[in-house]
């Protein structure tokens, strides 16, 4: 098959990169390294049918000889962490909404699947948990958050009204915690923090009172997630949650960081940032139901592996 990768030198769209790539399809990775790095695929770049394009999606991508019929988009472009798009709020949001139409536009031409990494912080400060499907969320539209939340939700929407309107065979995704290699050391994530703090024996720095909970996903799971969805039946849209519905606090996974880096850190508490969700974990009863997926790697033996990328990158 013939996919182009949107957000294909981060972290999630780099490991789709070499994935499908290895399974013999053609790769094109469209990024505008905001967040993402060439780093990430240097090792593809020399390779047979894979093709970077720099580019931007808040504008229309372009007409390019190299394409062909393009038979899968995976829209994965857009700052992830708090302090990526707290950075640039008003680029994230038009990452998500002039992109995701500037993608669906494409597969209307192309008459291909385009999936849509969407993200569970379109629940909010959930009042329901865990978090299925069907919850319509409880979002701040004025807070530093917003304009990732809610531009994520509403590119739910447009892939909604594509597929109701034009017949765009469309695919959404709510993506929970995801983690492994590939991290930029310095996103912000609390997992990157947490390890490259204890690498260094430096302080944990921990928001809150470290009682707040998540539901960490390694990338490889998330990975197979993305792919059931986009070849699952086509009248199956979504959204589906794509994560690890076992719950830890932040404590507990500072522990676990802790114990696996044989760190000296102690933790340090500060502030808890406005609107920072105190508790997450998803219903995957859906994703079990209707794509035959369920996470299969712990979070020991995850941690395990991103430890050992980021002591590699230090």
């Amino acid at each position: 098959m013939r996919i182009v990768i949107t957000g294909g030198a981060g972290f999630l769209g780099s490991h789709i990169c070499e994935r499908l790539h290895s399974e013999g399809n053609i790769i094109f990775c469209l990024d505008n390294f905001c967040t993402g790095r060439k780093k990430n695929i240097q090792h593809l770049l020399d390779k047979d049918y894979f093709y970077l394009i720099e580019h931007d999606i808040c504008n229309p991508i372009p007409s390019n000889s190299l394409f062909g019929k393009i038979d899968q988009i995976y829209n994965l472009a857009s700052p992830a962490s708090p302090p990526a798009y707290g950075s640039i709020p008003i680029e994230t949001f038009e990452t998500n909404i002039l992109g995701s139409i500037n993608c669906l536009e494409f597969a209307l031409k192309q008459n291909a699947t385009v999936l849509f990494t969407s993200s569970s912080e379109v629940y909010g400060e959930a009042l329901v948990h865990p978090q299925p499907e069907s919850y319509w969320g409880n979002v701040n539209s004025v807070g530093p958050r917003s304009c990732y939340d809610l531009s994520k939700k509403a590119g739910e929407t447009l892939y909604y009204d594509y597929n109701r309107i034009y017949g765009v065979k469309t695919k959404i995704v709510r993506l929970f915690n995801s983690f492994g290699t590939n991290m930029r050391p310095d996103d912000g994530r609390v997992v990157s923090n947490f390890i490259l703090q204890s690498i260094k024996n430096e302080p944990i720095t921990l928001y809150g009172d470290g009682s707040q909970t998540r539901s960490f996903c390694f990338v490889d799971d998330t990975i197979n997630g993305l792919i059931k969805m986009i070849n699952s039946d086509p009248s199956f849209i979504g959204p589906v949650n794509i994560g690890n519905p076992n719950e830890i606090t932040i404590n507990e996974l500072a522990q676990t960081v802790i114990k696996l880096t044989n760190s000296k850190s102690e933790i340090e508490y500060r502030p808890l940032p406005q609107d920072d969700p105190t508790r997450r974990c998803p219903d995957i009863l859906l994703a079990k139901e209707k794509l035959g997926w369920e996470p299969k790697v712990s979070l020991e033996d995850g941690l395990i592996k991103t430890i050992e990328y980021f002591r590699d990158t230090l």
